[in-house]
């Protein structure tokens, strides 16, 4: 059986703002393990994004336990969250957050700057992560002169360059065209399926939920259900990205 990455127990999150308590999350237990592709899927207000940035370490949790491949990271603080972030975290967004006058090979070495890697290795490990994504052809461009899923699939590569345990993938086919979300779903695939890594989707979408292999349903701050996909969604075309 595979070892647990993820466990949090009696999860809760309320933010207080001038006194005024406003809670979001209200007591989740759930487990994830290495190796899984999981959907956190639920309409907005459900408290899907809170949970992923608490998961992500770019939140903290207000009460519960929060267990990352077996440490309790429930009470690190700010400079112990971002050096977990930084080297157990990959994010891919919506919005790619690409810098835009800046070259693809630029923009997935920019998380190894706080790495210590020789400037060989950095150009290495961005060049192994770009090929991964099928934009070895692409290396010398201008972010801006990407089309929008080839801007995902860079921020899927700068996600993967300093070999995260876990991939958070926050609505990555929001901005983009059914043929651009299908390709970047299947890398995503690719990533788990081949590669093994753990891949933690957030989406409001019930289709690109199901590409993944078990879906956590939200809804008002709490786990509505928890459960495998019985037909699996899986994309085409992988192969035809990387010639």
């Amino acid at each position: 059986m595979s070892e647990s990455l993820i466990r949090v127990e009696g999860l809760k999150k309320q933010y207080e703002n001038d006194s005024v308590v406003t809670p979001v999350l209200f007591g989740l237990d759930f487990e994830i393990k290495k190796g899984e592709f999981v959907a956190i899927m639920g309409p907005s207000g459900s408290g899907k994004s809170t949970l992923m940035h608490i998961l992500g370490f770019l939140d903290k949790l207000s009460e519960g336990k929060y267990f990352f491949d077996g440490q309790d990271v429930s009470q690190l603080n700010d400079d112990q969250l971002a050096v977990m972030r930084n080297q157990k975290i990959g994010f891919v967004f919506q919005a790619f957050n690409l810098l835009p006058r800046t070259s693809v090979l630029d923009n997935v070495m920019l998380p190894l700057l706080y790495v210590k890697l020789s400037d060989a290795e950095r150009t290495k490990r961005a060049t192994d992560a770009i090929t991964s994504v099928g934009l070895a052809h692409r290396i010398n461009n201008l972010s801006n002169q990407l089309s929008g899923g080839e801007k995902q699939r860079v921020a899927i590569a700068r996600a993967l360059v300093n070999q995260p345990s876990v991939i958070f993938a926050d609505e990555p086919t929001g901005n983009l065209d059914s043929k651009s979300g299908l390709q970047v779903m299947k890398i995503l695939q690719d990533l788990n399926l081949k590669q093994g890594h753990t891949i933690i989707l957030v989406t409001h979408e019930k289709y690109t939920a199901e590409h993944a292999e078990r879906v956590l349903r939200m809804k008002d701050g709490l786990i509505e259900s928890d459960e495998k996909v019985v037909n699996r969604q899986m994309a085409e075309g992988v192969n035809e990205l990387r010639k």
